[in-house]
């Protein structure tokens, strides 16, 4: 048989007394290691994250070695789906114009923030999700559920909760589409009572506000699309995780240089220190 077969003896009784072998047992734990870090992740990480994510267990591996694995498992992330712009830009309010620029990258938190409001579909009608990210480390510092659009359910409680997370600069921009909600009296005096500076898009370009349209695609597609329908006080619940639990502390983003919100912190905090021991 060894002849036939062209091994040699030693080899074939190796294999006899270990059938499976060193590299079949490395490749069992490592699909396993894989299948544990996108089922972690709820099916949202693709090979660049999941292979940050298991490095960061100790295991040494390369994102072409995870990518071929999870072709042959099966494993994909989720697909994004477009969504609905919801806003209406069809008022008469006056609009500020665009002091961002599409400068979207902050070297310190508090100097730039951006804003915008979705809808969320539930088997009781809509829900409208408004958030405000911080352009330092796109965390959504400031985020509301209402079931109406007015500027006092979307918003201002959006803006409230964002100076309450986190101190703003004198000057700050904030960034907005030029919809009736950010145009709206109530919102402008806010925003100037924090000493914040209104920027708006230009009419019909949605590139302006490329960041926020960027975080509603990402939670349309790995939340909203992957699941099934749910009453409005579920779907509140399942935002609220989503945002506190999953994309704030969790998620890996490939802007942060797929670092977590809090990973790209202790960087951030360790060049602080550096910087303060150099001076």
């Amino acid at each position: 048989m060894c002849r036939v077969l062209k091994v040699s003896r030693s080899s074939y009784y190796k294999w006899l007394r270990d059938p499976e072998g060193v590299r079949g047992r490395k490749r069992k734990e490592l699909d396993k290691k894989i299948q544990t870090a996108y089922f972690a992740a709820y099916g949202r990480h693709g090979s660049p994250r999941l292979t940050k994510d298991i490095q960061k267990t100790g295991t040494s591996v390369s994102r072409f070695t995870v990518a071929k694995h999870m072709r042959q498992m099966g494993l994909r992330s989720k697909l994004s789906k477009r969504y609905k712009v919801t806003t209406d830009s069809s008022h008469r309010y006056s609009v500020t114009p665009n002091l961002l620029k599409r400068d979207f990258y902050r070297q310190a938190p508090g100097e730039a923030c951006v804003s915008d409001i979705t809808y969320v579909p539930t088997l009781e009608g809509f829900l409208y999700l408004t958030v405000v990210l911080d352009l330092f480390d796109r965390k959504p510092i400031g985020w509301s559920i209402s079931d109406g659009m007015s500027a006092s359910k979307t918003v201002i409680p959006a803006i409230l909760m964002a100076s309450r997370n986190r101190s703003s600069k004198n000057g700050m921009i904030f960034h907005s589409d030029r919809s009736i909600q950010y145009a709206s009296g109530n919102t402008v005096n806010v925003l100037k009572s924090f000493g914040i500076e209104q920027s708006m898009s230009r009419k019909g370009n949605c590139w302006d506000n490329a960041v926020a349209e960027s975080f509603f695609k990402s939670f349309k597609s790995e939340l909203i699309y992957s699941s099934k329908l749910k009453s409005k006080e579920e779907t509140s619940l399942y935002i609220f995780e989503y945002i506190e639990s999953w994309y704030n502390k969790k998620r890996r983003h490939s802007t942060l240089g797929n670092l977590t919100v809090e990973e790209f912190w202790e960087q951030y905090e360790k060049s602080k220190d550096l910087i303060t021991n150099v001076a």
